[in-house]
């Protein structure tokens, strides 16, 4: 890609101001880790939720859902909810409100608040913290690889004869430079920097959608793709046959597996739906939920990630996949069965965007690698310090030796990370090992520590342990991890119960906290008949039906939300405006049934006896 000398201006610019925001905010983040990890909780809800849409507007994830698109059509919109992307609605509806109430730093902390400090605690305190950075170094080794990629086909410096040394190579020089602000900043550096990202990268996402639309007419792509590509509608089977036009691309399809899409389509229903109820994964998304000021705050930052990710960011994928449809397809052919179809993404940024503009689409797509690879670095760090090192090594250390502790873990799961990138064989094998095998795992157990008295510490750690050691040897085997769900689920589910039935109960007074500062429902009644003999007349949270109908109408809004830029974009405009319509009354439906009754309830602004009248009321008001 031959960039011109403004493009270059622009992109070093861009890098610049990435690195002046960490070292300007350090002084301030360095103050103890309270500042580091969460920003003092001081940071206000449409900053982190601005900052959390930037974490999940990846490059890796943005070069996988081209491939996505061009391959599936619109019916790829069901496809990350493998994640699942749905997760969102079910943190802005309730469970936002119930982490946040808790006041703790880290999810493993967490786990201390719900199961208190005897021996199955701490068992499950460490599983937990093994689990999150495991998730940390998947990650890190996700984004490797796909900023390498990129890289590598945008920059005009060939600094290796072999196409793959290269794309090391830059993978490591933009690491590294990522790795400086997060290190020195923390969250305030993460998020005042993820902020000046996302915009960036909000008018790069129109700029490619315009150009996409201006370039490729209706015509031309219906010429381009097969019968069914422009439908949300399926049978037993997917219904797309590439046959006569990319021969690779029915290859791809049986190499994922989803062929059976109806099938399919249950499966990630299924799980996206026991892995939401679950809760967020112990990684950034649960920092910016921990980092908010209070705990309705945390909920409306749930809420906007969704609104201001999913449009800006399908324009982009969308503009990028038809441009590479109409113009690409021959290069696509001749490479065969060895066809990159995660050269897609380079290929229409080469050829279709202007001088100017593409610098500063360059600039934008670094900051989705850079934003995601912060957050999930800076996340890495509040496990290790503060839930290994200063509760068994250093309990009296100082916040200064705190805080130097983070900068070097940091930077070593920066470095194991990046080497484990190394070895990855592909974006879509890292992904699906994440989202279905560890992530997989990961579910039965938090279910459950929700929803159900009786779990306790040791059900927790055997059900989590369960889960681990199927989830890693998957990573070495050609079975598929979305296939393996349901069995891994199920035995999961058998440790947890039965860890926790053949143990002795967690004590009382440790479940009567748990529950009167975090008011879950679910299967809580002796818990909640013991907190009645000291609070007479306590509430019951009966909000179980409405949440789940919140839910529900969530998941249509969400989804609505996907395929409105994409049928903007190629100019479908009767679905487009089916699709906005959709929008505008789940929204309606949302806002009276949750938004409007959680702002007036004020056991969804506090949890817990420890809060003062004070205290209720301020955080009542906002």
């Amino acid at each position: 890609m031959n960039l011109a000398p403004v493009d270059l201006l622009v992109i070093g610019l861009y890098l610049f101001a990435s690195l002046f925001i960490g070292f300007w905010v350090s002084r301030r983040a360095s103050q103890n880790i309270q500042s580091y990890f969460l920003g003092g909780n001081k940071l206000p809800w449409y900053y982190l939720g601005l900052s959390n849409a930037s974490g999940q507007f990846d490059i890796s994830g943005t070069m996988w859902m081209v491939y996505l698109l061009f391959i599936y059509g619109l019916k790829s919109v069901y496809i990350p909810w493998l994640w699942p992307a749905f997760n969102q609605v079910f943190l802005m509806v309730f469970l936002s409100i119930w982490l946040r109430r808790s006041g703790v730093m880290t999810g493993a902390e967490w786990i201390r608040f719900r199961f208190g400090e005897g021996r199955g605690a701490e068992l499950s305190h460490l599983v937990i913290v093994a689990f999150a950075l495991l998730v940390v170094l998947g990650y890190l080794a996700y984004g490797f690889v796909g900023i390498g990629k990129f890289a590598a086909a945008f920059m005009p410096w060939q600094l290796s004869a072999d196409a793959h040394t290269n794309e090391i190579i830059y993978g490591l020089i933009l690491t590294a430079v990522t790795a400086v602000y997060v290190v020195k900043g923390g969250m305030f550096g993460v998020v005042l920097t993820e902020v000046m990202q996302f915009v960036i990268m909000t008018v790069a996402c129109i700029a490619i959608g315009v150009i996409a639309m201006v370039q490729v007419s209706p015509e031309m792509l219906e010429a381009a793709v097969p019968e069914g590509w422009f439908s949300m509608g399926f049978g037993r089977t997917l219904e797309l046959d590439w046959s006569g036009i990319l021969e690779s691309a029915n290859q791809r399809i049986v190499e994922d597996g989803w062929s059976l899409f109806s099938v399919f389509f249950m499966l990630v229903l299924l799980k996206g739906i026991l892995q939401s109820i679950a809760g967020p994964a112990p990684n950034y998304d649960m920092q910016r939920i921990l980092s908010a000021r209070t705990p309705v705050e945390a909920a409306k930052m749930s809420w906007l990630v969704s609104l201001v990710l999913l449009f800006p960011r399908y324009m982009m994928i969308t503009g990028l996949t038809i441009l590479a449809l109409v113009f690409f397809m021959g290069d696509l052919r001749a490479m065969g069965t060895a066809v990159d179809f995660e050269q897609i993404l380079p290929f229409a940024l080469a050829n279709y965007v202007p001088a100017g503009l593409l610098g500063l689409v360059i600039a934008g797509l670094l900051a989705t690698f850079m934003s995601t690879f912060a957050a999930t670095t800076n996340s890495a760090p509040a496990y290790v310090v503060n839930d290994i090192y200063k509760r068994y090594f250093n309990p009296n250390g100082s916040q200064k030796v705190y805080v130097r502790m983070s900068y070097l873990v940091s930077v070593t799961f920066v470095l194991l990370g990046t080497a484990i990138g190394l070895f990855a064989p592909s974006l879509n094998d890292i992904i699906l090992w994440i989202v279905s095998a560890l992530y997989g795992g990961y579910t039965a157990a938090n279910i459950l520590k929700w929803y159900w008295w009786r779990m306790n510490g040791f059900g927790y750690f055997y059900g989590m342990l369960a889960g681990l050691l199927v989830a890693i040897p998957l990573m070495f085997t050609d079975l598929s991890p979305l296939y393996a769900f349901p069995a891994l689920f199920g035995l999961c589910v058998v440790a947890s119960i039965a860890g926790s039935l053949l143990t002795r109960p967690d004590d009382m007074e440790t479940l009567k906290k748990f529950y009167f500062k975090t008011r879950p429902w679910g299967f809580w009644r002796p818990v909640h008949e013991a907190l009645e003999e000291s609070h007479p007349g306590l509430r019951r949270n009966g909000d179980c039906l409405r949440d789940m109908v919140n839910c529900t109408v969530g998941i249509f809004w969400h989804t609505a939300l996907t395929a409105a830029p994409i049928f903007l974009v190629i100019r479908r405009w009767p679905e487009f405006f089916v699709a906005a319509a959709v929008v505008v009354v789940t929204s309606l439906f949302l806002w009276r049934n949750w938004y409007v009754l959680m702002r007036n309830d004020p056991d969804a602004a506090v949890g817990g006896a420890e809060v003062s009248e004070d205290d209720r009321g301020a955080l009542t008001s906002a």
